[in-house]
């Protein structure tokens, strides 16, 4: 399908599983099309993959649960910085995902 007219734009969120507390940042290039018919949509990419829309993924990466809460970027590694991490077992999973203490603890 052709595209008439796309804009893309970058953007990042953060998100922290309210399940299991792994947290984690993500940046995505978020295309926003106009197909020959007039029909708008919008596709998210991580690389050069396709994935899809941050904002409706159910599923933390690290325990496949969630709830999830998305924050702005850089609150993930923010707290990462504040804590000695490594007083802590080892909270890496496969996916490069650390634990990160609640905001209200």
């Amino acid at each position: 399908m052709d595209d008439r007219d796309t804009e893309t734009v970058h953007e990042a969120y953060a998100f922290v599983c309210l399940h299991c507390g792994y947290g984690w940042e993500q940046e995505y290039e978020i295309r926003h099309a106009t197909d020959l018919a007039g029909q708008r949509r919008i596709d998210y990419f991580v690389g050069n993959r396709r994935v899809a829309s941050p904002l409706s993924r159910a599923d933390c990466p690290a325990c496949n649960r969630g709830p999830l809460r998305i924050l702005r970027p850089g609150r993930v590694k923010a707290a990462r910085s504040m804590f000695a991490w490594s007083s802590y077992p080892d909270w890496s999973s496969p996916s490069g995902v650390e634990k990160v203490v609640d905001e209200q603890g």
